[in-house]
C-alpha cells in the first residue's frame, strides 16, 4: 500500500458540538455531525471540520457505529500514510522501553497511543492482538508487521500472533467477533515472568488476551505487605496476586475463584514457583465465601478483592455500587486489627470518586476505619490519555484497617 490512506471525505459537525474532541477526547458521535461531504466508505479515513470549516483532524468513520469517527490526527499537513503508521507504532514501542519491563506488556493501547481500536499485548515472543473497530482493522496486518519489524531491531523474533477480537462491541461496530492465528499456527502456551513469578499464559483460551497485564506493579505493590503474613486473595483468576504474596514470604495464603478452570491454572502457577505448600486455591463464589469465612472466625493479615467488572455500561452503574459496597463490607470484615486491604475497581464507569465513596461506606457498615496507604492506577504500559476518558479504568486502594476507636 502507498500513498495517502485518506479520502477527500469530510464530516462537518453541527455548531456547539466537538466538544469531546476539542477538550483531547478521541471519538466524534453520530448526534454531533451536520452533515459529510465527499466520496468515501465506512472504515476510510476522511478529515472532520468544526461547523464554521475550522479542520480539526483525520480520523476513521463508520456509519454503523455510534462512534461515527475515530480520531487518528490533528494537524492537515500530517499525512497519513505508510510511514505515519510506521512512526506511531515505533513511538509506542519505545515508550514502553523507558517505563515498563518489557518481557511481556501491552504494546499498543488504542485511544491512548493514537490507533484508535487496537490493543496489541506482547508475552515473551508472542503478540496477541484485539482489534475492536472498523477503521483500524483495515490497517491491522500493517500495523502488526510494522511492531514485528520493530522488535526486530531491538532482536526480539516473534514466534506468532494470535487475533482475540471477541469482544460484543465489534457487532456495533458493524463486525463479528473473531479469534485465532494471524499467519503460521504455533503453540499458544507461553511461560511468562513477572515481578519474579511465573505463569503458563494461553493465549487462545485465557481471559482477555491471555493474561491481566494492568495489574503488574499493583501486584509488586502488595508484595511489600505479605512477608510473613496470612492472606485472602479474592476474584484469584490465575493466583497473581496470590502467587506475588507466596513469592514475597506470605506464611498462608488462600486464593478463591468461581472458575474451576481458573483455579486449575492457578494451581498449576503455584507449583511452577515451588509455593504449593503455602499457597492454596479454592473453587468457590467469593460473595458467598466470604461470610462463611466470618462465621468461621477466620481473619486475614491481608485481604485482596479484585473483582471483574460489576457495570460495563453507565446505566448499570447504580446495582454496580451495590455490588461493590457488598464485597467491600464482607472483605473488610475479615481483615485482622491493624492489617491490610486491597480493593479495586477495572470499570471505567466506575469513578475514583465513586469508588472511595463505596468504600468508606463499606467501612463504617463493617464498623471499621481506614488508613490510605497508597492509590493506583493501571501500568504506565496502560497509560492514560487525558481527555479520553475510557483510557482510565483501573483504580487500586490499599489500606490499613483498624478496628473503630
Amino acid at each position: 500500500m502507498t500513498g495517502t490512506l485518506c479520502t477527500s471525505g469530510k464530516a462537518i459537525l453541527k455548531k456547539g458540538e466537538g466538544r469531546t474532541i476539542k477538550a483531547g477526547g478521541a471519538w466524534v458521535f453520530d448526534n454531533e455531525i451536520a452533515r459529510t461531504e465527499g466520496t468515501f466508505a465506512d472504515g476510510e479515513i476522511i478529515a472532520v471540520e468544526d461547523f464554521d470549516g475550522y479542520f480539526m483532524g483525520w480520523g476513521f468513520y463508520n456509519s454503523a457505529s455510534k462512534i461515527r469517527i475515530r480520531m487518528l490526527a490533528r494537524r492537515r499537513e500530517e499525512p497519513i500514510d505508510e510511514g505515519f503508521i510506521r512512526q506511531r507504532v515505533r513511538d509506542a514501542w519505545n515508550y514502553r522501553k523507558q517505563v515498563i519491563d518489557t518481557s511481556s506488556c501491552r504494546v499498543i493501547f488504542g485511544e491512548a497511543d493514537w490507533l484508535p481500536g487496537l490493543v496489541v499485548d506482547k508475552y515473551e515472543d508472542i503478540l496477541v492482538v484485539e482489534s475492536l473497530a472498523l477503521g483500524i482493522d483495515r490497517l491491522k496486518l500493517m500495523i502488526l508487521d510494522e511492531l514485528k519489524a520493530a522488535l526486530a531491531e531491538d532482536g526480539i523474533k516473534v514466534r506468532g500472533i494470535y487475533e482475540r477480537s471477541e469482544a460484543p462491541v465489534r457487532k456495533k461496530e458493524g463486525m463479528q467477533p473473531h479469534k485465532g492465528f494471524i499467519g503460521p499456527e504455533f503453540d499458544p502456551n507461553v511461560e511468562i515472568t513477572e515481578n519474579g513469578v511465573r505463569y503458563l499464559v494461553n493465549v487462545a483460551e485465557g481471559q482477555k488476551t491471555g493474561f491481566f497485564l494492568d495489574q503488574k506493579l499493583n501486584r509488586l505493590a502488595m508484595q511489600r505487605l505479605c512477608h510473613g503474613k496470612r492472606v485472602l486473595d479474592c476474584f484469584t483468576h490465575m493466583g497473581t496476586f496470590a502467587l506475588n504474596a507466596g513469592y514475597a514470604g506470605a506464611s498462608e495464603v488462600t486464593g478463591l475463584d468461581i472458575s474451576s478452570y481458573a483455579v486449575e491454572q492457578a494451581r498449576a502457577n503455584a507449583v511452577r514457583n515451588h509455593l504449593e505448600d503455602r499457597v492454596h486455591f479454592r473453587c468457590a463464589d467469593v460473595l458467598d465465601e466470604l461470610p462463611k469465612l466470618n462465621e468461621a472466625g477466620e481473619k486475614y493479615d491481608v485481604v485482596i478483592l479484585d473483582p471483574p467488572a460489576f457495570t460495563k455500561s453507565r446505566e448499570a452503574t447504580k446495582n454496580a455500587i451495590r455490588g461493590y459496597r457488598e464485597i467491600n463490607i464482607r472483605g473488610l470484615r475479615l481483615v485482622e486489627d491493624g492489617g491490610y486491604f486491597a480493593s479495586c475497581s477495572c470499570s471505567h464507569f466506575m469513578t475514583e470518586e465513586l469508588l472511595a465513596k463505596t468504600i468508606a461506606e463499606a467501612a463504617r457498615t463493617a464498623h471499621k476505619r481506614l488508613r490510605q496507604v497508597e492509590f493506583r492506577t493501571q501500568a504506565p504500559d496502560h497509560p492514560i490519555l487525558w481527555g479520553a476518558d475510557d483510557s482510565y479504568y483501573l483504580k487500586f486502594f490499599i489500606f490499613q484497617v483498624r478496628e473503630e476507636r
